[in-house]
């Protein structure tokens, strides 16, 4: 099974997809957010042209596991992407994504000030955390 997995965000969207296998993530690109219908049409683009299955959403949650505004906003963004892409999208909680990503990419020596690098990035952890997830319940 192929997953699209999204680091959300309101200024860009990191994406990363696994292989078809769905054992192992890796970064695709990060969208630029100009409006939330373009942003829709870019992402069920994506999920059509490489075969996307399952969706899994980082969401962002307070240190303490709190709501915060971004938690909602990332929530909304979930119900959205359920009724319009006609596939089952799955959540997990994205904390320190974002600075894992960045540690795995100054190990690499690549250059982590760009936002864009980094949020695809960010997703290939999120989405590569659920998949060791799923692996370890079978």
């Amino acid at each position: 099974m192929r997953y699209l997995g999204i680091d959300f965000g309101i200024k860009r969207v990191g994406l990363a997809l696994s292989d078809p296998g769905g054992k192992l993530a890796f970064p695709l690109r990060t969208i630029y957010r100009t409006t939330r219908e373009e942003l829709f049409a870019e992402l069920l683009q994506t999920i059509a042209e490489n075969h996307v299955q399952a969706i899994v959403l980082g969401i962002p949650y307070g240190l303490d596991g709190q709501t915060t505004t971004s938690t909602r906003q990332a929530l909304n963004f979930q119900e959205s992407m359920k009724r319009r892409a006609a596939r089952p999208v799955f959540s997990i909680d994205e904390s320190f994504s974002t600075s894992e990503a960045e540690d795995l990419l100054q190990e690499t020596g690549k250059k982590t000030s760009s936002r864009d690098t980094v949020d695809h990035h960010a997703a290939a952890v999120i989405l590569q955390r659920f998949l060791d997830d799923s692996q370890s319940m079978e």
